[in-house]
């Protein structure tokens, strides 16, 4: 079977909702980034395989994503694409499903993007198709809509949201609110700290943005950074649920942004001199209790782990995405890893940099990437929870 190459990495800073991105939307997002892979790397467009995007709030007015991005960057009519939702996993789904078609020798080279406009997803109605004859009528927030759905209510019962999925391994696992706040405010701090000491100059591609009578902002870093985060700061933030441990200070925020890599074969990236930085090993999903989806990757780094006969041990790098402090910290326990392990999320994750849900797999191997070789490290684990109940990881090699 043949290695699937990791090449080029990029990502846009990551807006806060309603912040300096919202008025791009996600297919906007998604062709410059498309048009910024293609033209860094000087490839002829044609000898692209496939586009595969992750988008998990899809909207008709941009629909599968995977052909709209790529007509609206230009790339030939020849090129195909599809969009793929796993919820908070679907790019690392997206990075599998480009990584599998070049392993079989089905395609030579896919561009994989992950994006999401959080800011832009709309507000719909089920009550219109055939009109109302009396009363009111609905419109649901896709967006909290998306949260309260993840499960079959008929089966699972009623879960209002993600916080309350979090709340319930918080209990599980005994995490305090100044367990949260502490692991919320290493976060921040690693990210403010990336930024200064410029780690994140190789991955962010700077992005313009339309403002009011033709004038334009670049933006350039990521909003959600709180860099004079502190245990007093976010000790006086009111609690998301009663009698809980999250806050809109210890969770992941609601963002907008994108990241691309480009999938290839050995003999392609030959061919067109390419200078790959990682190969995806494997990966593994795994399901679990939506009720407790935080816990999801500890199941499926166990299956992943059994497939490559490695250990956490072997791990330079971890990526945990912060959906939740607590969530991340049962997930710690659960493997016997310290909350402070100077292995984990080294540059930050979800809680200070955001999680735009589509792009968020993506976005994660981005940065992980460019720090394995930075370090010169050899093995880096990426893993995410899935809303509704499910886990993913997978396993870089720098190459």
């Amino acid at each position: 079977m043949r290695d699937a190459l990791i090449v080029s990495p990029l990502r846009t800073p990551i807006g806060k909702f309603g912040g300096a991105l919202a008025a791009l939307t996600a297919d906007q997002l998604a062709a410059t980034m498309i048009r910024t892979l293609v033209g860094r790397l000087g490839l002829p467009a044609e000898t692209l395989d496939e586009v595969i995007v992750a988008q998990s709030y899809a909207s008709s007015e941009a629909p599968c994503m995977g052909r709209y991005a790529a007509l609206l960057a230009d790339l030939p009519l020849e090129v195909p694409g599809y969009t793929l939702d796993r919820r908070c996993g679907s790019g690392l789904q997206a990075l599998a499903d480009a990584a599998m078609q070049v392993q079989s020798g089905h395609a030579d080279a896919v561009l994989v993007v992950g994006v999401e406009s959080m800011s832009n997803i709309e507000y719909y109605s089920t009550d219109m198709r055939w009109g109302a004859r009396a009363g009111s009528v609905r419109l649901h927030d896709r967006l909290e809509r998306g949260r309260e759905r993840s499960q079959p209510q008929e089966r699972f019962g009623y879960i209002s949201g993600m916080p309350e999925t979090a709340e319930n391994l918080a209990r599980d696992y005994a995490i305090s609110r100044e367990d949260a706040d502490r692991f919320a405010v290493r976060s921040h701090q690693n990210a403010a700290a990336a930024w200064r000491d410029g780690r994140f100059a190789e991955e962010v591609v700077p992005i313009d943005v339309p403002g009011k009578r033709g004038a334009r902002t670049t933006v350039s870093m990521d909003e959600g950074i709180r860099e004079d985060a502190s245990l007093d700061s976010l000790g006086g933030l009111r609690v998301l649920l009663p009698d809980g441990v999250c806050t809109a200070g210890n969770s992941s925020q609601q963002n907008d942004a994108a990241a691309v890599c480009l999938v290839v074969s050995p003999d392609y990236a030959a061919r067109h001199g390419l200078k790959p930085l990682a190969k995806l090993v494997d990966w593994a999903a795994a399901g679990c209790d939506p009720a407790r989806m935080g816990i999801g990757p500890v199941p499926a780094v166990a299956r992943l782990l059994q497939r490559t006969g490695l250990g956490l041990g072997d791990m330079d790098l971890i990526e945990v995405n912060e959906a939740f402090a607590a969530q991340a910290l049962a997930v710690l326990r659960e493997w016997r890893l310290e909350e402070d392990d100077p292995r984990v999320n080294v540059n930050g994750s979800g809680i200070s940099l955001g999680h735009p849900i589509g792009a968020t797999g993506v976005r994660i191997m981005t940065t992980l990437l460019h720090e394995m070789q930075r370090r010169g490290a050899r093995y880096g684990l990426e893993t995410m929870c899935i809303g509704g109940g499910q886990g993913m990881a997978a396993l870089f090699e720098r190459v």
